[in-house]
């Protein structure tokens, strides 16, 4: 054989070795750092945005949705549930806020925390068999 085909076979092999490697140990767009001057976990300061959606309240609770989920204590078509129902009060309260110029009145904001006090009273329900087995 000759030094140039050992050389390239070295070559060959070593590449095969090292992609896989490379590919375990290369970040990924969840663990690459932020470029925007966002936080690690995504958030927008005190007032949401980032991965889970739009307001803080709704971010975080898709954010504890999935958590449960991933812990097994809440099945993926209760969470989606939930998430969507949270979705739709939420883009409901910001269609209520434009049209009114983005002041509602009191009566339609105690009427909205209402409607969310009682979504996470749904969810904390879904939650209690399996918190009492614990």
């Amino acid at each position: 054989m000759s030094l140039k085909s050992i050389l390239r076979g070295t070559a060959v092999a070593t590449l095969l070795f090292a992609v896989p490697v490379f590919a375990q140990t290369a970040p990924t767009s969840e663990s690459a750092p932020q470029k925007s001057g966002q936080c690690e976990k995504g958030g927008r300061g005190k007032h949401g945005g980032g991965k889970h959606g739009g307001g803080h309240k709704f971010g975080r609770m898709e954010h504890r949705l999935d958590k449960q989920v991933a812990e097994g204590r809440l099945s993926q078509t209760q969470a989606d549930g939930f998430k969507a129902e949270a979705k739709a009060l939420h883009e409901e309260m910001n269609a209520a806020r434009a049209a009114a110029n983005g002041q509602v009145d009191e009566a339609q904001r105690s009427q909205f925390k209402e409607r969310r006090r009682a979504l996470k009273e749904k969810i904390k329900a879904a939650l209690a068999p399996t918190q009492q087995g614990a």
